[in-house]
């Protein structure tokens, strides 16, 4: 049994997470896995009515759940920074989810922007640690608004932090990694305080892990390669920001932000799992956004919770879809957003009773 906290958000959120709660349902149907839904109404909604963000109590009742399915957040009417803050990266800290996974996976062939690059080469996941860096908040300001202003914001590196992060990357690399290979991706050579303590990390963690092929990329030879040879990545770790950066360019080589997903994971609390995706303001309400990458998301989350043998009927089901056209029109075919989620279930089944 697992108790999933569902928070939809904002704009497009309940739409495309609806189909996966959609998928959810069917499977836990189809496998017995005893999966409990309980829906939060975070978002703008809330904050423009009572000024609430994500209550204490809320959060409280969110310690009781196994895992967070997210929609997006973000609204036009409320100030940027104040819901994204507020929920998302509340969420993260409150939960100590330390590690943000990213997997960069092409579906579709055409998705390719890279010439010469197909579903071979464009496969490997990304490591971001999500607790520490240039996003843990620490600086301010001295003489805000006059011409003296001094702007201040420090990346925090612990060893507790950077340790854990880097374990769990030769740890996943070991148990899902093709070869396996774990790159570590920094600039050490300019940032040679907390870096340094990165490359330490890592060549020390290393030796726990021979099995694994280890390697070294400065974030900008990364960018570089990612684009020229992405096929030479198998799981890549790297900082907060970095890896805010680079997996954005991982989502443009996998077909673009409808199809990246995102899981925020504490291995030994609650795991959040969300599409990359914005709210969409501009299309939310007309049934016609793409829901694949909250499905993708939510297969993703069916492994954190020990269902890890579903998480490939889900990606099965995605690449049907891509297939055979059974998209929304942002992806070149004609189906509303309902219509990609039952097309889903019906392939989900169709590939069962086949087995």
């Amino acid at each position: 049994m697992a108790n999933i906290a569902y928070i939809p958000g904002d704009g497009i959120g309940e739409e495309v997470t609806s189909q996966g709660i959609k998928v959810l349902e069917y499977l836990d149907g189809a496998y017995n896995l005893g999966l409990k839904f309980e829906k939060f109404d975070l978002g703008a909604e809330r904050y423009l009515k009572t000024g609430d963000i994500l209550p204490t109590a809320v959060l409280n009742k969110l310690e009781t759940f196994d895992s967070i399915y997210l929609g997006a957040v973000g609204d036009p009417r409320v100030e940027p920074g104040v819901l994204e803050k507020g929920i998302l990266l509340k969420l993260r800290f409150y939960f100590d989810q330390y590690v943000n996974l990213r997997p960069i996976k092409l579906y579709k062939e055409e998705f390719s922007p890279l010439k010469g690059k197909g579903l071979e080469d464009i496969d490997f996941t990304v490591v971001r640690e999500n607790t520490e860096g240039i996003y843990a908040g620490i600086g301010g300001f001295l003489k805000k608004d006059t011409p003296d202003e001094v702007a201040t914001q420090e990346m925090i590196s612990t060893r507790k932090g950077v340790d854990r992060v880097i374990k769990y990357a030769f740890e996943y690399a070991q148990k899902f990694g093709r070869e396996p290979k774990l790159t570590v991706c920094d600039k050490s050579n300019v940032l040679t305080y907390a870096h340094n303590l990165w490359q330490r990390s890592f060549k020390e963690m290393g030796k726990n892990y021979p099995e694994v092929e280890q390697n070294h990329f400065l974030v900008d030879a990364m960018t570089m390669k990612m684009v020229r040879n992405p096929e030479i990545f198998d799981v890549v770790v790297t900082c907060n920001i970095f890896g805010d950066i680079i997996t954005d360019l991982g989502a443009e080589l996998q077909g673009g932000m409808g199809m990246a997903v995102s899981g925020n994971i504490n291995p030994d609390s609650i795991s959040m799992f969300e599409p990359v995706h914005g709210s969409a303001p501009d299309i939310a309400g007309q049934n016609i956004a793409n829901p694949l990458a909250a499905v993708l998301a939510a297969g993703m989350m069916l492994r954190e919770l020990g269902y890890g043998n579903l998480t490939p009927k889900v990606e099965a089901a995605v690449k049907s879809a891509l297939k055979n056209n059974m998209v929304t029109a942002d992806q070149g075919g004609d189906l509303n957003t309902d219509e990609v989620g039952d097309y889903l279930v019906k392939t989900l089944k169709s590939n069962e009773e086949g087995e």
